[in-house]
């Protein structure tokens, strides 16, 4: 087992466990909204900084890992690719749109993993899980269409930017849960991380950003994207070695529920009764859809219970 994920308890099952790591891992990475606009840089400078930050923690835990830093496969380093162009885009969306917004936007990505999952690879979706796919996107639709106006410097640009990263952060996860095949979930996360840092790097030159934080409070935001990186999309990575990639899309939609809740405590963005009611919904698809893969014949043609990763 990774060096990432405790020891499982013997009362719980594999599938459930898993499940437990990426709920948490998807509240972790339901702060990166709210760091992002603290980091005091440019929106691009800061998906750089929480790369800097994550690496030497990710290079420690990925050396603890059986194989060590091997060479990368070719779908971790697209995995970096599509991680780079998804933080360039969502970054730029956070600050130019609502924080819920901008998260919800960027996570109608189970969208277009469960068509790719369909058409490409012949896994047919049960009529539960689609049914809990309507449900959440609906709720995602509603936390969007039932915030304030006003919120971000230009929210039209920043809901389209928001929206293109769905098609990023599908690419990332496809090709995540193909180099888990072969890799552990750190080696994996870190590869990707050191191909991504520089092209953020040379997005944020290209647009003028300011990189540098203007202050203590800007580092301290940097370092926590860091911690917040290897612990998030490293739970992500690994619970998809080990659930279908459909299922851990939509249960990763409940980071914009953590964000709006944390938007409005912290910028004190409205959270109006239309999101309430969205996140209510999002949240009761994520449990739908866990349900979908429980029922008899929940097996597709391709195998919808995909054959977990080598222990790592």
């Amino acid at each position: 087992m990774t060096v990432f994920a405790p020891r499982l308890p013997a009362s719980v099952s594999p599938r459930a466990f898993a499940l437990m790591v990426l709920l948490l891992a998807a509240c972790v990475l339901g702060l990166a909204p709210i760091l992002v606009r603290l980091t005091e840089t440019g929106p691009a400078a800061a998906g750089f900084w929480r790369f800097v930050f994550a690496l030497p923690l990710l290079t420690i835990l990925a050396s603890r890992e059986p194989g060590g830093i091997a060479a990368p496969s070719k779908w971790a380093l697209l995995a970096g690719l599509f991680f780079a162009l998804d933080l360039s885009f969502w970054h730029y969306g956070i600050v130019m749109t609502s924080v819920a917004n901008a998260t919800v936007l960027c996570n109608l990505t189970p969208v277009v993993v469960t068509l790719f999952s369909w058409l490409m690879l012949k896994q047919r979706p049960r009529r539960m899980f689609l049914l809990a796919l309507v449900l959440a996107m609906g709720g995602a639709f509603a936390m969007a269409a039932g915030a304030d106006g006003g919120q971000g410097s230009n929210p039209p640009l920043g809901d389209a930017f928001s929206l293109s990263v769905a098609v990023w952060y599908s690419g990332y996860f496809l090709a995540v849960k193909a180099a888990r095949a072969t890799a552990g979930a750190m080696r994996i996360t870190f590869w990707a991380t050191l191909v991504g840092a520089p092209l953020l790097l040379i997005v944020a030159l290209v647009l003028g950003e300011d990189i540098i934080p203007a202050g203590p409070a800007g580092w301290a935001a940097c370092i926590a994207m860091g911690v917040m990186h290897v612990f998030g999309q490293g739970g992500v990575a690994w619970a998809l070695g080990r659930l279908p990639a459909s299922i851990t899309a939509v249960t990763i939609l409940i980071q914009p529920v953590v964000a709006g809740l944390l938007g409005w405590w912290i910028f004190g963005e409205t959270l109006t009764p239309v999101q309430a009611l969205g996140g209510a919904l999002v949240l009761g698809a994520i449990v739908l859809a866990q349900r979908s893969q429980k029922t008899p014949g929940s097996q597709t043609k391709a195998g919808a219970e995909e054959t977990p990763a080598p222990a790592s």
